[in-house]
């Protein structure tokens, strides 16, 4: 039998919609002047660029919309590599999902 490691078993699928995890909630924490991530267990505090990434994941975008509509949002290129992996981190966490 072949053991396959969590990474290989859980990453982007670039085709299809990335959706933010019913168990969790996206929220901007006003103590912590950040936007957070909620879960029964506790609290994960983002970075601005965490954060509008995962502001991103709606249920309508797939991976490439998403690195489109960043870039524009912000005025720049090149930023696929980066929100690739923020995304990988983030579906490993359970904070993201694709159907």
């Amino acid at each position: 039998m072949i053991s396959r490691s969590k990474e290989a078993i859980m990453s982007i699928n670039p085709d299809k919609i990335i959706q933010f995890s019913p168990l969790h909630r996206l929220q901007w924490e006003e103590a912590q002047q950040k936007d957070v991530i909620l879960y029964p267990e506790g609290m994960v505090e983002l970075n601005q660029s965490s954060a509008e990434i995962l502001k991103m994941c709606d249920g309508t975008r797939a991976l490439e919309q998403i690195v489109n509509d960043l870039e524009e949002k912000f005025s720049t290129t090149g930023l696929k590599n980066d929100i690739m992996a923020f995304l990988e981190v983030a579906l490993q966490n359970g904070w993201i999902k694709q159907d």
